[in-house]
């Protein structure tokens, strides 16, 4: 194949060639023309749009008459048909296999009766922003290559810091979720601290029964397994004790220990509490160490009065974690990380590679850069897109809503002679029924069976845990389609399974055996 001369560029010839070279490009036209169903035209993306929506909107009618949580394991035949390989499948038949094995069983998140866990609801604005980020598929870990995407995370960055309250020198990185959050914070303050593997047996973590295990795996992740940690005891409300903190400091010092991390919480999973954030504060300075908060459920009820009294001295961390897809009521998969110097995260983060050397002097922080996180999807486009079209006055109502919900539930929950947990900081209540001269196995076997009956209703779906050994019952009122009807509805479900668990646990005989005839 020959190269001509146009315009004073080589190009591929037309004329003669060798037969092998001919084969070479047959091949390559073949195999071109099998590809092209990857590149679907007008008309067909039309109709992939429709069904798409088509599901999307089947869904989203049923939430108010759908059980919340459907039991369904696969069988054999459906674990065959969700096998991959072989031949394609109608776009219909797709659809149908991923709304009855994927969409159907399990938990659902976006409806607004499920009140077990930090599920936001799944914004629908969100959703279509993503949407439209993997459609355009920018780039957003380099300023190069997406100086657009970039700077949209610094502008959704810039908006949670100063909702922090985190000086002009804050910055970080929106990654999927708090876990990931919680590690990139904990290596910056590794390498702020300039730890090294030879130190970590004397450098001490301070936490409390209440943290988030996230935060247990990123120490074990970060290289930090060694360090010693103390868990510190909370008070009647679950939150951490500052006169216990600066107890167990002053042990560690007295045995030449040296302290250099506190990780609090605004907003514990178990309970909703809040750490007294301003006192724990005080001690990280005059101790010289770390602040993390991690306020990945709570933090965005900063919007609210409540919120922001509940969470005073946040501004003074060293990091904050925040989940958008918990209390920004965003679909699963958006979790920020906000460090008061960017410069602890550049140090931990920050490096380069030959082929990268085309992104060398952008105007704008890489994303790259201060985070574990090189390849990276347009996440700040699902949290810019609804901010700027809704305007943050509707977040900051539906957080207000969720937090007198909480408060209604908590009232109206004694009133039907359930023991509850203290006052909701935020927006979870934990309860559980105790029966008049009921033992504590019995108890726990009562509110097994309320949630157990729960379940089985189907109208909202809550969760349990453990407070002081005792099985307890928890709601979390947070999904943006959760309102005071569905917590009537709680109400009344629970009143309904509380009686019937009553019955059918306290009226079994405690020995079977010995109620048989001889």
């Amino acid at each position: 194949m020959a190269l001509r001369a146009e315009g004073g560029e080589a190009v591929l010839g037309t004329g003669t060639a060798p037969a092998s070279e001919d084969a070479l490009r047959a091949r390559i036209l073949a195999w071109q023309g099998k590809a092209t169903a990857l590149e679907p035209d007008a008309r067909r993306r039309e109709k992939l749009r429709r069904e798409m929506i088509g599901s999307s909107e089947r869904y989203l009618r049923s939430l108010d008459t759908r059980p919340v949580f459907e039991e369904g394991a696969a069988s054999a035949f459906a674990r065959r048909e969700l096998a991959l390989g072989g031949g394609g499948r109608t776009i219909e038949r797709t659809l149908e296999l991923f709304e009855d094995q994927m969409v159907r069983p399990g938990g659902h998140p976006a409806a607004a009766g499920h009140l077990a866990y930090f599920s936001g609801g799944g914004l629908y604005h969100a959703a279509l922003a993503d949407y439209l980020a993997a459609a355009h598929n920018k780039y957003a870990g380099l300023a190069f290559t997406g100086p657009g995407a970039v700077r949209t995370e610094h502008e959704v960055l810039r908006w949670v810091a100063d909702l922090v309250g985190f000086p002009d020198t804050a910055s970080g990185s929106i990654l999927s979720g708090g876990s990931l959050a919680n590690l990139t914070a904990i290596t910056a303050a590794r390498e702020a601290h300039g730890l090294r593997a030879a130190d970590t047996p004397s450098a001490v973590v301070y936490l409390s029964g209440e943290t988030h295990h996230s935060v247990h795996k990123a120490l074990k992740v970060a290289g930090l397994s060694e360090c010693p940690v103390r868990s510190i005891p909370v008070d009647e409300r679950f939150r951490m004790r500052p006169d216990a903190l600066v107890e167990a400091i002053r042990a560690d010092r007295r045995r030449d220990l040296t302290p250099w991390l506190i990780a609090a919480t605004a907003g514990t999973t178990d309970t909703g509490s809040v750490d007294p954030l301003d006192e724990l504060a005080a001690v990280a300075e005059r101790e010289s160490c770390w602040l993390h908060v991690d306020a990945a459920y709570g933090g965005f009820f900063l919007l609210t009065d409540r919120g922001r009294r509940a969470m005073r001295g946040i501004e003074h961390a060293d990091s904050v974690v925040l989940d958008p897809h918990k209390s920004l009521f965003l679909p699963w998969g958006a979790g920020i990380v906000l460090v008061r110097r960017v410069d602890s995260l550049v140090a931990a983060f920050s490096e380069t590679g030959h082929y990268l050397q085309d992104a060398v002097g952008a105007d704008d922080l890489s994303p790259c850069d201060v985070s574990p996180e090189l390849t990276k999807p347009f996440r700040a486009l699902r949290i810019w897109l609804p901010l700027m079209h809704l305007g943050t006055e509707p977040f900051r109502a539906a957080l207000e809503e969720k937090l007198l919900l909480a408060r209604y539930f908590h009232r109206e929950i004694a009133a039907l002679g359930f023991e509850v947990g203290p006052p909701p900081d935020l927006s979870v209540v934990t309860f559980r029924r105790v029966p008049p001269g009921a033992t504590p196995e019995k108890t726990d076997e009562v509110n097994r069976a309320i949630l157990d009956g729960v379940r089985r209703d189907g109208r909202i779906f809550l969760s349990s845990t453990q407070l002081d050994g005792r099985f307890t019952l928890r709601l979390a009122a947070l999904p943006h389609r959760t309102h005071l009807t569905t917590i009537d509805t709680a109400l009344a479900v629970l009143r309904q399974q509380a009686d019937q668990a009553e019955r059918s646990v306290l009226d079994q005989p405690t020995n079977p055996d010995k109620e048989k005839s001889p």
